[in-house]
Order: C-alpha cells, then structure tokens, then sequence
C-alpha cells in the first residue's frame, strides 16, 4: 500500500491527499486481545486516519486502565469511566468515590460505559436500574457527558433520562442497533448516536440502515466508532448492497482486510464504517469524516 503525508489545515479537521481525519469515540483497548500489540494498534490507527480514540472504561479496573493508556499516548487515546450493565452487579461502597476520582482527571472525557441491558440480564435488571441513576447523577453533578449502552431496555432509559432532563449533560447512545423510532426520541432528546460496522449486517425494514436512508439521523448527532475488539464490519458478506461495497476506497480496505479480523476489530477499521456510512446517506465521507470529527470535539471536549 502506498503511503501518503497528511499535512493539516489550521483545523485539524479536513482531509489531505487520501487519508480522512476521523475520531472512535468507542474502543475497548483495555481488553486483554490488545495486551501485546497495543503500540502497533494505535499506530495503525493514525496510519488510516482516525486521530484520537477514546477508550472505553466498563468497569472499575476497566476505567482505571483507560486513563492509564491515555496518559502513555497523550493527545490521541482519552478514557471514559464507569460500570456497565453486566457488572452492575460489581457496585459497591468505594464504586462513586473511585469513579469521581477518576473522571477528575482531564484526560477522562465521559461517565460510562454504563446504562441497561435487559437482553442478556448478567446483572438483575433492578440492580442495573439502581447503578445507572447513581451514573446518572454523577454525570449531573460534574458535568462530563455519559456515554451509554442500550439493549432491550429503550423505554427504561427514556423514562431514567427524562427524570433528569432539566441538569442532564451530553448522551451518546454507543453503539446503536436500535429502531427508527428509538433513534427519534433519543434525537429529539438531545441525544448523540454512535454507529458502528454492525452497518455491514443490518437487514431490517426499521433498523440502522434505514435510519440513514430515510435521513432520520441529522449530521450533526451522528459520531462513530469501532467498539474494538468487537463490531467488525464484513465487508465481503452478501448482505451487504452492491452501491456500498463499490464505495469502499482500496486503502480503507486494506486497512481492514490486513489487520482485523471477526476475532479482532481495531480502530483502523473506522474509515471503512464512515465510507458505508456515506454511501448510504448518499454524501461524501469526506463530509461524514468532517462532521463526526467536529462533533466529537465538541462532546468530548477535545482540541483539534
């Protein structure tokens, strides 16, 4: 693969030569498949053009391993901090005071991953709706934004947020699989969406792909991510349509096709989501780059 030098506009924000300028707002680079290569992983990861990661913290070690890789690559990974929904379970009296600690630190931008998830139920779905609130309440009284995971459990969540709507801070629904419908009443609360390669697989009549052909989804909520080591976009699978695949550019599959498998997604894979993600809103990716890059600054705040 030919390699190209990106020199950067003022902004920071536009495209050069032939690599997109792009932040993953959802990777999970403490997870124990990125323990013995994880300098080679961020490295491709600027190779292919996405800038900054934030590293998802979805447990209390979780969280504090997240700000530890953050501080060894300064600039380019952030950590969020929380309990997810499985480890809801895991809460107890040192949870709230370890996680204000942490998200004290400037380098963790986001309480979360945390939420509900009804689908699995690894923690007791009174007990997940207990640890939310109590994330809830935190994100309220620092004001960073959460970062949240949704399965089977929409009407829960919308029913938790809007009892805070008046103090609540920034949402990202991470990682959404959801309905047309659940991604209306999130935007019309404010939310931010955050889309995956789950993209490659998504058949319904009412589902993500929908949701960007039938422009349901305005640019300016839209952001992206990898959900590394999880989510890889299958780009040679038939479910895919033919005017997406003809889309994807040779060097963003290459990306894909040489370092990641079904096993391993890494973040060098996210230029390959926001090109199907163009193609099916019929834009550009340089203009899906742009503007999700623009809105994770923004969430996250982030400079350039």
């Amino acid at each position: 693969m030919a390699s190209s030098t990106t020199h950067h506009t003022s902004s920071g924000l536009m495209k050069q030569l032939d690599n997109y300028l792009i932040v993953d707002v959802g990777a999970n680079l403490t997870n124990k498949k990125f323990s013995r290569d994880l300098d080679s992983v961020v490295q491709r990861a600027k190779e292919s053009g996405v800038s900054k990661i934030m590293v998802t913290g979805t447990s209390l070690t979780a969280s504090k391993d997240a700000l530890r890789l953050s501080r060894l690559y300064p600039g380019v990974l952030y950590g969020t901090a929380g309990i997810h929904p499985h480890d809801a379970k895991s809460w107890d009296e040192e949870s709230m005071p370890t996680l204000r600690e942490l998200l004290q630190n400037r380098e963790c931008v986001a309480v979360g991953e945390c939420g509900l998830d009804f689908n699995r139920n690894f923690s007791p779905p009174e007990t997940q709706l207990e640890v939310f609130e109590k994330q809830i309440q935190l994100a309220c009284e620092i004001r960073k934004p959460l970062f949240l995971h949704e399965r089977d459990a929409h009407k829960e969540m919308v029913n938790l947020l809007t009892q805070y709507k008046d103090n609540l801070p920034t949402c990202v629904i991470h990682c959404f699989t959801g309905t047309k419908e659940q991604a209306r009443t999130y935007i019309e609360m404010g939310c931010y969406i955050g889309l995956t390669g789950y993209l490659w697989k998504d058949k319904s009549e009412d589902g993500v792909r929908r949701i960007l052909e039938d422009e349901i989804l305005p640019l300016d909520r839209l952001l992206v991510e990898t959900d590394s080591p999880f989510m890889y976009p299958n780009t040679r699978a038939s479910k895919l349509p033919q005017h997406v695949k003809d889309s994807l550019t040779e060097k963003s599959q290459t990306f894909l096709q040489r370092y990641c498998t079904f096993q391993r997604n890494e973040p060098c894979s996210l230029p390959v989501t926001v090109e199907m993600i163009a193609a099916y809103l019929k834009k550009s990716p340089e203009e899906i780059a742009l503007a999700t890059t623009f809105n994770a600054l923004k969430v996250f705040g982030l400079s350039a």
